[in-house]
C-alpha cells in the first residue's frame, strides 16, 4: 500500500508540474501545445534542435495530421520555419525561430523550480 500512496503522491506532482506549465506557457504567450512543441523541436535526441513533421508527431504521440495542423499553426505565428531536408527534398525539416526561442527560453527558465520539485517527486519513488 505504501507504493500505492507513493505513485499517488507523484501523480499528483506530476498533475500540478502540468497545469503550471500552462499557465507559464501561456503568461509566456504560448498555447500549452505550441510549447509542448518548442521544447520538443529544441529538446532533438540528435542535438540538432530540428525535427522533422514525422518526429514531431512520434514524440508527442499525435497523429501525423494532428503534427502538421501544430506545426503550420505555430509557423503562422512566427514561432517555427519549416525548410528541406538536405537528406530528401520531400521530407520538411522543423526549426524554432528567434521568437519561438525566446519565448520558449522565457517559458522553459521560469519552470526551473516545477522541475527540481517534479524531480524530487520522482526521486521519491525509488526511496519508498
Amino acid at each position: 500500500m505504501d507504493d500505492a500512496i507513493a505513485v499517488a503522491e507523484f501523480r499528483a506532482a506530476l498533475r500540478a508540474f502540468l497545469r503550471t506549465t500552462e499557465r507559464k506557457a501561456r503568461r509566456a504567450g504560448l498555447t500549452p501545445q505550441r510549447y509542448q512543441l518548442l521544447l520538443t523541436i529544441k529538446g532533438a535526441s540528435d542535438g540538432s534542435q530540428s525535427l522533422t513533421v514525422t518526429d514531431v508527431a512520434d514524440r508527442l504521440q499525435v497523429a501525423q495530421s494532428t503534427a502538421t495542423e501544430l506545426v503550420s499553426r505555430a509557423e503562422d505565428a512566427g514561432l517555427v520555419q519549416r525548410s528541406g531536408s538536405p537528406k530528401d527534398g520531400r521530407v520538411a525539416v522543423v526549426r524554432l525561430t528567434e521568437v519561438g526561442d525566446a519565448r520558449l527560453a522565457d517559458c522553459f527558465l521560469d519552470l526551473r523550480d516545477e522541475r527540481e520539485a517534479l524531480a524530487r517527486a520522482f526521486a521519491s519513488l525509488d526511496g519508498r
